[in-house]
């Protein structure tokens, strides 16, 4: 059967616009591997692009100076880098499909918990088990996180307001408020544990190796996947919950499949990195604004754009009190704060 006069002009008016997001889109790639290669050679030692170069590909050499800069590009750098584009990515995407199910412009994945939870379980941890190696607290993060993400949702299924965005939002903050006053609570009792806390909650990329960047690799491979599933059901959900149940859209099971997404993305990210606020609110915008409300683009864009943000964030916080760091969630929150006001401030001028 052929297509309709009115369905041809559809499609050749979308056509630009598909060409523009594709476009877009290769566009963000070429930034992002711009920026991993300045990520690679920008630090307390700068390297030129012949070092980073040796870094990466030449065999061992007995020359010590050779020798240490494959030490700081293997170890150091490209361990940070990756991690830094693998928790961008999840960050992104998680914060656009925390705002397309809640339906809530402000939403953040720190609205499922998932941030209090993990900094729960990190001084949970450190407090009952003796723990001060990153490495052994970082999973202990994640259970914390995904617990959390899975007591809201379960609190947002219960009684009359069952499946409302409201309903998750509150849930969420009521968890969130709980688990931070516990935590605070652990914290003071516990000098290691708030040492370790206030490290952990400026929110770094550096100095976490491969033995944990590949686990929480597959922890957000598995949500992307999910991710990627639920999308076509945010587009229908954000006309309204009467128009996607009405075009066959099961609800529960869409919204629980996102959130299964979010928590996982959220989750692996802030068990790795600590916990970054802000990066998937602003992604998400600007993400809306460079591809319009359709979130089978929208998401892409938002976790190329949350990977590129907290690499360049991340170099940022090298260079400006060298020879030492500022960690990446400081550089990233000290940029979020001002985007978040003037959100407000376009709502309101928008309104007036």
């Amino acid at each position: 059967m052929g297509i309709t006069a009115v369905e041809r002009s559809a499609f050749r008016a979308s056509t630009p616009a598909r060409r523009r997001r594709v476009v877009g889109l290769c566009a963000l790639v070429v930034i992002l591997v711009v920026a991993g290669a300045v990520s690679l050679a920008v630090g307390a030692r700068a390297l030129s692009p012949a070092e980073v170069w040796h870094g990466l590909f030449a065999a061992p050499e007995s020359d010590q100076r050779l020798t240490e800069i494959r030490l700081i590009v293997r170890t150091v750098r490209v361990p940070r880098t990756v991690l830094a584009v693998v928790a961008g990515i999840a960050l992104g995407v998680g914060g656009a499909l925390i705002q397309g199910h809640t339906r809530n412009p402000i939403a953040d994945t720190g609205l499922l918990g998932v941030n209090a939870g993990a900094s729960f379980a990190v001084v949970s941890a450190i407090t009952l088990f003796g723990l001060t190696n990153p490495f052994q607290y970082v999973w202990f993060a994640f259970l914390g996180a995904a617990a959390a993400g899975v007591v809201v949702f379960g609190l947002s299924s219960l009684g009359r307001g069952a499946g409302n965005p409201l309903t998750l939002a509150l849930a969420g903050q009521g968890v969130a408020v709980f688990l931070a006053a516990m935590t605070t609570a652990i914290a003071l009792t516990d000098q290691t544990a708030l040492n370790a806390l206030r490290f952990w909650n400026a929110g770094s990329v550096a100095g976490v190796g491969f033995g944990v960047i590949r686990p929480v690799t597959a922890f957000v491979a598995v949500g992307l996947v999910l991710a990627l599933i639920t999308l076509p059901a945010v587009n229908l959900l954000n006309l309204g919950e009467d128009v996607a149940r009405a075009l066959g859209v099961n609800i529960a099971l869409s919204r629980t499949v996102g959130i299964v997404a979010i928590t996982l993305l959220a989750g692996a990210a802030t068990a790795a990195c600590g916990p970054i606020a802000f990066l998937g609110l602003m992604v998400a915008h600007v993400a809306r604004y460079l591809t319009g409300p359709d979130y089978r683009w929208l998401v892409p864009y938002a976790g190329l754009l949350g990977a590129i943000v907290l690499l360049v964030c991340d170099i940022v916080g090298r260079l400006v009190v060298r020879p030492g760091e500022l960690d990446a969630g400081v550089v990233v929150a000290l940029l979020g704060a001002p985007f978040f006001a003037a959100l407000v401030w376009l709502g309101k001028f928008r309104n007036a």
